[in-house]
């Protein structure tokens, strides 16, 4: 039935794509010059190649599609189930986003939490959450690395990457501007200015600059405010330089900084009644009844830099440094109950939930956490040979990040504030060999070894060390059939680093710890361009084992957070892109990703719903009560998604003179969905999905545009997450915005 109704959904979009073109008419002048799709140059394995030639199953996708999604002011999760078995969610508003994938990522919301997919910028990891969702303007590329990428990018890789890489200098002069208004205030203004700096054109630079805005549109119903929250302000801009000293070396520096506030996620109170997973009438968009948490703000401020140095050797030989530094402040507060008193509207009483009694919350609770002085340092120096029928790379790497964690849990059964400090320094030493075996034969492989080592100190608490050493590896062959097909076959071996987790300590609790996740990943697919080059198929199967999973057992009856490590998980499934040039002006784009996801532990137990309003479906092994333990042996992964899908359809229509007019369609579907680590019947989604429109004009080449477009085209109302140790709260997507948007594009 799950996939009966993808298919469905799919049809119809399709549906619509083809009447959309079939309402236009191709010219016929324009369908005697058939165009092909461009090439897409990658650079998963630290080099620039072809995409069809990488054996790693990698999405890319361009600057012009990133510009679409996030043209309503969306952040980093916009990407979520817009690339085949990518998902990102987040309990914590626009700053703390959590990646997932092939189903394999962690739900855990604290603000030292590690994850299983890493987010690279300009080569440079984006360890902490915070960092994680700088907002991204500006961009040439993202690249969507899937499976364990240890070798060349390190630890906490097990589930793959997500690549970024921001828009160079040039030495032509040129840039752009770009300004969107919409629903709810909302405004964006993007720009970038470049070129040359000297009559020489060896030393050139690119200021890039975001500035968003969202009013306030959520009522708080409990304080008579209107307009209390929902708002963001986001101002965030890169400065780059780049020196060519002489032909042989050269240096780009990188300067980036951010200030934000807004508002953290609306959690809602409860929206889901006992026995049922969709939202009730106590769900309403626009107002919530929060007593706490002073309507929800947050905020976050970040400075970072980095210097990369090339320097060839010779003609083959390659020398490469990549310093960088990060800091990072936060702090977010929230009404975690996402209601008000001891009952909750619509009926007042005794808070004894029952099967027939109303709704109710057993005890307000609000929090703070915030990160005082993340200091990150990484340094990477690596040795490229490009040979005749061969490469290799070599390197070192040096990783260093302190920070403090504040949380203030408001209540006085616990301290007023509590601070927690974190340390993680790791250092690893890596190769990889490519080697052409014959004309049409190519392996890979690689090795890195990693020493990694995570310390924790509170005032009043035993201080916490975890250490681990790991090797990681990986091994690949791409076979050419023919100028238009590859098939490839990869084995790859990577690791989560041991972890702590010290939420608890601020409610009286112990840290927790998790020694170090291992997986195995094999998988073999094809890559194809086919009628004439303008058909591109890639896809892949594939299948994994983790051993010692790291997971989180959140809430329960004293709503702790408790690291856990399961024996096994297993993960299978295939994800597959295809792009298709219907015809010179038409372009359709559709990615599918099947995700079945295992946790094999027969002794793991953990604490369900605390609450009593949720209903448990796993066993327990104890006397029926939703306050003790139990099983979850034979789960799926928690914000696991069995299927992922995505539509694309472009059409351009060739006015003449420099003139054009696009119609832009995007459809993104998410399968039914497990929560939390244990099942209940409140806390796993339906399917779900959103549209996304745009259409407009562009002038003289492209040197002007004006566009209108929707997000979330059809007001789409999907629950994301829940908070389950104290009723059945719940907490909900983005509304639908209209807008519309001028650019310009001036210079080379």
């Amino acid at each position: 039935m799950r996939g009966n109704k993808l298919t469905r959904q799919i049809l119809g979009v399709l549906t619509l794509a083809a009447a959309t073109a079939g309402s236009f008419s191709v010219p016929a002048a324009v369908a005697q010059e058939r165009s092909i799709l461009e090439e897409i140059t990658v650079t998963a394995q630290r080099r620039e190649e072809n995409l069809q030639e990488v054996p790693i199953s990698v999405t890319a996708v361009s600057a012009e599609r990133l510009d679409s999604m996030f043209e309503g002011g969306e952040d980093i999760r916009a990407i979520a189930n817009r690339v085949p078995s990518l998902y990102a969610e987040s309990s914590n508003g626009r700053l703390a986003p959590r990646f997932y994938m092939r189903g394999l990522g962690n739900d855990d919301f604290d603000l030292a939490a590690s994850q299983s997919v890493s987010i690279i910028v300009d080569e440079v990891v984006q360890e902490n959450v915070i960092l994680k969702s700088f907002p991204l303007f500006d961009v040439a590329r993202m690249e969507v690395l899937r499976g364990p990428q240890g070798t060349l990018f390190g630890r906490n890789t097990p589930a793959g990457i997500v690549k970024l890489d921001t828009r160079k200098p040039s030495d032509q002069f040129g840039g752009y501007a770009r300004a969107t208004v919409g629903e709810f205030g909302t405004a964006n203004l993007e720009g970038a200015i470049g070129g040359a700096l000297t009559e020489s054109r060896t030393l050139k630079g690119r200021v890039s600059v975001l500035i968003q805005n969202r009013d306030d549109w959520i009522d708080n119903g409990f304080t008579g405010e209107n307009d209390a929250m929902g708002g963001y302000e986001e101002f965030a801009w890169r400065t780059q330089l780049e020196w060519d000293v002489n032909d042989d070396l050269s240096a780009l520096f990188n300067l980036h900084g951010r200030d934000y506030e807004g508002t953290a996620s609306i959690f809602r109170a409860n929206v889901l009644t006992t026995g049922s997973k969709d939202f009730n009438q106590n769900y309403d968009r626009d107002t919530v009844f929060f007593d706490g948490g002073n309507n929800n703000p947050q905020e976050a401020s970040a400075l970072g830099g980095s210097l990369k140095i090339d320097y060839a050797l010779n003609d083959a030989l390659t020398l490469t440094s990549i310093t960088a530094h990060e800091q990072v402040d936060n702090f977010s507060l929230g009404d975690i109950d996402g209601g008000f008193g001891a009952d909750f509207l619509p009926a007042a009483g005794p808070c004894q939930p029952t099967a027939t009694s109303s709704p109710c919350i057993m005890f307000p609770s609000q929090s703070q956490d915030g990160i005082d002085n993340l200091d990150q340092f990484t340094q990477e120096l690596r040795i490229a040979n490009d040979g005749d029928g061969y490469f290799w790379q070599a390197g070192v790497y040096y990783f260093d990040s302190e920070f403090a964690v504040t949380t203030l849990p408001f209540s006085p059964l616990f301290p007023p504030s509590t601070t927690v400090a974190h340390s993680n320094e790791a250092w690893a030493i890596f190769g990889q060999l490519s080697y052409d075996v014959n004309d049409r034969f190519t392996m890979t492989g690689g090795l890195r070894y990693t020493d990694d080592e995570k310390d924790f100190a509170s005032a009043g608490v035993a201080p916490v060390s975890v250490s681990g050493n790991e090797t990681s590896w990986d091994i690949s062959g791409l076979y050419t059939v023919n100028n238009s097909v590859n098939f490839f076959a990869r084995v790859a071996n990577g690791f989560r680093a041991p972890t702590i987790q010290a939420r608890d300590v601020a409610f009286g609790a112990p840290p927790s710890t998790a020694k170090a996740e291992t997986i195995l990943s094999v998988e073999a697919g094809v890559k194809a361009t086919l009628a004439d080059e303008r058909l591109r198929i890639n896809g892949s199967i594939y299948s994994y084992t983790v051993d010692d999973m790291q997971l989180t057992a959140v809430g329960g009856a004293s709503n702790l957070i408790q690291l856990v490590n399961a024996k096994e998980g297993k993960g299978s499934g295939f994800d597959v892109d295809v792009e298709w040039l219907v015809t010179d002006e038409l372009l359709l784009g559709f990615g599918l990703g099947y995700n079945d996801t295992e946790i094999n532990d027969p002794d793991l137990l953990v604490a369900p719903c605390g609450s009593g309003q949720c209903t448990v479906l796993d066993p327990d092994p104890t006397p029926a009560d939703a306050s003790n333990f139990v099983r979850v042996d034979g789960n799926r992964f928690p914000k696991a998604p069995e299927w992922l899908g995505n539509i694309i359809m472009q059409y351009t229509r060739d006015l003449g003179r420099g003139n054009e007019m696009f119609f832009n369609l995007d459809y993104a579907y998410q399968g039914e969905t497990q929560i939390q680590l244990y099942e209940a019947v409140e806390f796993e989604t339906d399917s779900q999905f959103e549209l996304g429109l745009r259409a407009g004009y562009r002038h003289n080449d492209g040197q002007w545009e004006a566009a209108v477009f929707a997000r979330n085209l059809t007001d789409e109302e999907n629950l994301k997450g829940v908070i389950d140790f104290n009723n059945n709260t719940g907490f909900d997507n983005e509304p639908r915005i209209w807008g519309i948007s001028f650019g310009v594009n001036f210079g080379d």
